[in-house]
């Protein structure tokens, strides 16, 4: 591990001193504090009543709990001491131990459940990883804490995802999803829902 988070390390301390990328991570690691920029995703999601706004609470409480309780456990049986020069006084100075990152954690973990299709997944990991990689420029966390973060999270949020689809299934759940389909045998220009 040593050696992994020697050598990420030393390939960020390039950017570390430049202030835009100094004030970047500082400003991604915030949001990403106490889940931040994901309640306020829930919420813009939550803006119409029906089974979207559902799925987005239930979503946000099963990463939220889940996240925190994993990440508790973890750190309490690693107790891994953080990096000691921690970069800047603009973020929250952390108190827990090190491993795994409980932003990165949760970060990854929220990204899974709170999406509802491929592209906002694919949009909340890109977030989670800018979470994980302002970590680690901060030297808040050692590289393998993010990498470890990031691992558990996903396997977390991908393992929850069928749970949360079938307790509050949203209008674009894989199961609930339909689309038009033109009738074979039927008269032209007749439509039918097919479920997929």
């Amino acid at each position: 591990m040593g050696s992994i988070d020697d050598a990420v390390d030393a390939a960020f301390e390039p950017l570390r001193g430049n202030a835009r990328v100094d004030a970047a991570a500082a400003a991604v690691s915030n949001l990403a504090d106490y889940g931040l920029i994901w309640v306020l995703l829930g919420l813009i999601k939550m803006r119409r009543k029906g089974p979207d706004r559902r799925r987005a609470v239930v979503a946000l409480g099963a990463a939220g709990f889940s996240s925190l309780l994993v990440s508790r456990a973890a750190k309490a049986s690693v107790e891994r001491q953080r990096p000691g020069d921690h970069l800047d006084a603009s973020v929250r100075t952390p108190t827990s131990s090190s491993f795994p990152s409980g932003h990165t954690l949760a970060a990854f973990c929220t990204a899974y459940l709170l999406a509802d299709t491929d592209a906002q997944t694919m949009a909340n990991v890109g977030f989670a990883s800018a979470v994980a990689a302002s970590r680690v420029h901060l030297r808040a966390h050692h590289p393998t804490d993010v990498i470890g973060g990031a691992a558990i999270g996903s396997v977390l949020g991908l393992g929850l995802r069928p749970l949360v689809d079938l307790v509050a299934p949203g209008t674009r759940t894989p199961g609930r999803r339909r689309r038009r389909v033109l009738g074979k045998g039927m008269g032209r220009g007749t439509v039918v829902l097919k479920k997929l």
